[in-house]
């Protein structure tokens, strides 16, 4: 058994084994593990101490019978320090044990958990899980639910490093709402107005002028009255914006790739098969529907200006059964729904160069094509009854060449939530914000 276990950074760890190691060693070796008291059972004449570290469990017997001088077994949720034995033993975690221990408590005894850890599933409600998530958290299953979300952020930023994107971070606070004025978070920056962003949008753009491709991961706020089991009020954005597209459908092949590799790191990470769930296959090509045909699809009256929830359902499963996909792009939505730096239609201005991406019957993705033209954004601006010169700092970068750009944005927990199942994307957000919840 070596002396040193490496961490993932690559950061030695002196003398210890973790518990995803713990089958490597050899019989009768003598190691050393750290973690939490998972479960803790007490039997007539042993105890088995189910050990709890960052890369999964490790079974500890302790020995209590007459003439033996046992350890205390420290109550569950405590950090320990356990030295002991490698023993074989098919019925435990790996097929190993370790015997003989020596436990040291590495902190006071922890107070019983507001939620039974070691059970298989939380079956606690959603509130309670919520309002104690430092510890619902550290459920196995639980903990794999943002392991889903870690590895699709690695493959995420992998895929566009390789395509020649640049990685940028935006500013969070600012001057001027990005869609709409009405459902942003507003306070005061040194006595004068400001909010938080509900995009990065105005700023990926203006870097388009310096990179031509660049991404950001962050969060984004808006301020919007939901109280539905789809919308949070600040969520993880995992942004993309191009230069040099011909329309939207060049957007449409980069996010293809990029869902693709997501589906890969979260498959490689194995965090998907703790959590029992199916990553998709992402097709070569997704299916497209035009949004006038997709309200016809379902019935909708053709003036209908959105897909509302049970279209999305029913395009969903138009596309499993038509084309075997998860995923259906509906693109030109309607003009008047989209946000002013829409680029539209060739030939038709009623419609967008836009497109909505539904995952498994949700919208997961929206993007499309920007205007890049400094007059368009004028006449844009001035057909809405806005005024230009609100937006100077944004329209500058027009004045001085931007090429044909477009771009999308991801909501990573509703990613997250529709590939584990989950019925609220609250169940998959650490610490979420919404109209009732600012704590913890």
């Amino acid at each position: 058994m070596p002396s040193l276990t490496a961490s993932p950074t690559g950061t030695p760890e002196p003398g210890r084994v973790l518990a995803r190691d713990l089958p490597a060693a050899s019989a009768g070796a003598r190691v050393r593990l750290q973690g939490w008291v998972h479960r803790r059972r007490e039997l007539a004449t042993v105890t088995f101490l189910v050990l709890r570290d960052r890369t999964g469990l490790a079974q500890v017997v302790v020995r209590t019978g007459a003439g033996q001088d046992a350890p205390d077994v420290p109550p569950e949720e405590t950090t320990v320090e356990v030295t002991g034995t490698v023993t074989a033993n098919p019925q435990a975690p790996g097929g190993v044990e370790v015997t003989e221990p020596e436990i040291v408590a590495l902190t006071d005894a922890a107070e019983t958990p507001p939620v039974e850890l070691w059970r298989p599933a939380l079956t606690a409600a959603l509130p309670t899980l919520l309002d104690h998530a430092a510890v619902a958290w550290r459920h196995p299953a639980q903990k794999a639910r943002w392991e889903v979300a870690a590895a699709s952020l690695h493959g995420f930023r992998a895929t566009l490093d390789a395509a020649g994107f640049t990685e940028v971070c935006t500013p969070k606070l600012v001057g001027t709402a990005t869609e709409s004025g009405a459902n942003v978070f507003e306070v005061d920056y040194f006595g004068r107005p400001a909010c938080l962003a509900q995009s990065p949008q105005f700023y990926k753009q203006q870097m388009v002028g310096v990179f031509e491709r660049v991404y950001e991961v962050g969060p984004v706020f808006r301020a919007e009255p939901h109280d539905t089991v789809r919308h949070l009020a600040e969520y993880r954005s995992l942004d993309v914006e191009l230069g040099f597209v011909r329309d939207h459908r060049d957007v449409l092949a980069v996010l293809r790739d990029v869902l693709a590799g997501m589906s890969d790191a979260v498959r490689a990470s194995g965090a998907a098969d703790r959590l029992g769930v199916e990553v998709p296959r992402v097709p070569d090509a997704f299916p497209v529907l035009h949004f006038a045909d997709a309200l016809r699809l379902v019935g909708a009256p053709a003036d209908e200006p959105d897909l509302a929830p049970e279209h999305e359902r029913a395009l969903g499963r138009w596309a499993l059964a038509e084309h075997g996909s998860d995923f259906v792009a509906i693109e030109g939505y309607p003009m008047a729904k989209r946000p002013f730096y829409t680029h539209p239609q060739p030939g038709d201005e009623r419609w967008s160069n836009s497109f909505d991406l539904l995952f498994r019957g949700l919208e997961l993705v929206t993007g499309g094509q920007r205007l890049h033209r400094y007059a368009d954004y004028v006449a844009a601006l001035a057909a809405r009854g806005e005024d230009p010169a609100a937006y100077a700092s944004y329209l500058a970068a027009f004045r001085h060449g931007m090429p044909p750009h477009g771009g999308f944005a991801i909501g990573l927990e509703r990613w997250v939530a529709r590939l584990a199942g989950a019925a609220n994307v609250r169940e998959v957000t650490p610490f979420p914000r919404d109209l009732h919840r600012l704590t913890p």
